[in-house]
């Protein structure tokens, strides 16, 4: 026996209701299909409302990313946009803020976090968030690493980015 399935659909950008705690990951130019299906399966063990891919650079969700994933592409919503700045515009006028992670930016992302719905921006390795993305974030922030090493694999930025946005937090 075999079983076609048909491709899975995307959710809308209005379909994601900011709430208290509630977090989004969007993936600037992230076109590693392993490293997106380990951060679909990070986003799922984590809680997170659902994911945000560019129509383009971004791959589809299925082969290696859906062996990756473990099953989180039938689990966590994913929406596809052509634009991140304007898609950062319209989650931001819905009450989303949006932070990015950017190993030069000041501030650790444990004080950026504030418990109210947020979005955390990730780019591709080596390049990083793209300068207009960035400037559409509210703010960018850090995982500090006092091992000495400057930078993470994206898909391991993620679920650390995401556990820390998972802890409880005072309420702004």
């Amino acid at each position: 026996m075999a079983l076609l399935a048909g491709p899975l659909e995307d959710v809308a950008l209005a379909d994601f209701a900011p709430a208290p705690g509630a977090v989004l990951l969007m993936l600037d130019q992230v076109t590693d299909p392993q490293n997106v299906g380990a951060i679909l399966r990070s986003a799922a063990a984590f809680g997170a409302a659902g994911v945000i891919l560019q129509d383009r650079h971004a791959p589809r969700l299925s082969g290696a990313l859906a062996k990756a994933a473990a099953g989180a592409v039938d689990a966590l919503p994913v929406a596809r946009v052509v634009n991140l700045s304007r898609a950062l515009e319209a989650l931001e006028e819905a009450g989303w803020r949006a932070i990015g992670l950017a190993g030069a930016a000041e501030r650790p992302l444990a004080e950026a976090l504030d418990g109210g719905p947020v979005i955390l921006v990730l780019g591709s390795e080596g390049e990083g968030i793209r300068p207009l993305v960035a400037e559409h974030c509210d703010e960018l922030a850090k995982i500090p690493m006092p091992g000495g090493f400057e930078s993470l694999n994206v898909s391991a930025a993620a679920a650390v980015a995401l556990y820390e946005a998972s802890r409880p937090r005072a309420r702004a």
